[in-house]
């Protein structure tokens, strides 16, 4: 097995465990089982420093800031085409690319996100007009994450707005398939953008998930 299928390995197997033990700890009945969940969430924990080689403090933090029974997180990203050109923000995190999104605010519709999103992050107005996809990290060629997470993709209209940088961004543009720039992996990866230009090929391409 290859290096990185050997890590992505583990670290599904960290994931697992971690969400095991988070549900343990929601629903013990007594002090023996909180300790022994306690005990696999430290060993997850673990694992994930193994893997990363992060401070294992603050992969417990990561690991662990939520409560309750261990869910996917949602990731939302507003798919725009103008002029057979994809918009793209420059995100300051990572001085790389992605396109306008972010994680799913509680409150807010999927829809909702992809517009306040791409008002706050590339200074557009849109409408959200079909969902596109919903992809499963682990099956992408993202880097390894503490997180399962879902990414939802929404195609969006612009109704108004012009370009303009965000407080999380420091650029903005619209990029033609063949010339894109350096993306930020974490958020999407080149194959995901190529085939999101396919429904610009085929507008009645049905919605993809994995």
């Amino acid at each position: 097995m290859a290096p990185s299928e050997t890590t992505d390995k583990w670290l599904a197997f960290a994931k697992r465990v971690q969400a095991i033990a988070q549900a343990g700890l929601t629903y013990a009945v007594n002090g023996y089982d909180t300790e022994r969940y306690e005990e696999l969430s430290a060993i997850s924990v673990q694992i994930m420093q193994e893997l990363s080689g992060e401070n294992p403090e603050k992969i417990k933090n990561l690991f662990t800031n939520e409560t309750g029974y261990q869910t996917p997180k949602v990731d939302v990203r507003a798919v725009v085409f103008e002029a057979n050109k994809i918009l793209l923000v420059h995100e300051k995190i990572d001085n790389c690319w992605s396109l306008p999104g972010g994680w799913a605010d509680v409150g807010y519709s999927a829809a909702e996100v992809a517009v306040k999103e791409t008002q706050e992050e590339a200074g557009l107005e849109v409408k959200p007009v079909r969902l596109l996809a919903v992809l499963d990290k682990k099956h992408h060629p993202h880097p390894p994450s503490p997180y399962h997470t879902y990414k939802i993709f929404i195609l969006c209209e612009v109704t108004g707005g012009s370009l303009q940088q965000g407080m999380e961004t420091q650029g903005v543009g619209f990029f033609d398939r063949t010339n894109l720039p350096e993306l930020s992996l974490e958020r999407n990866t080149p194959s995901q953008v190529q085939m999101l230009f396919e429904y610009l090929d085929d507008p009645g391409k049905e919605a993809y998930f994995d």
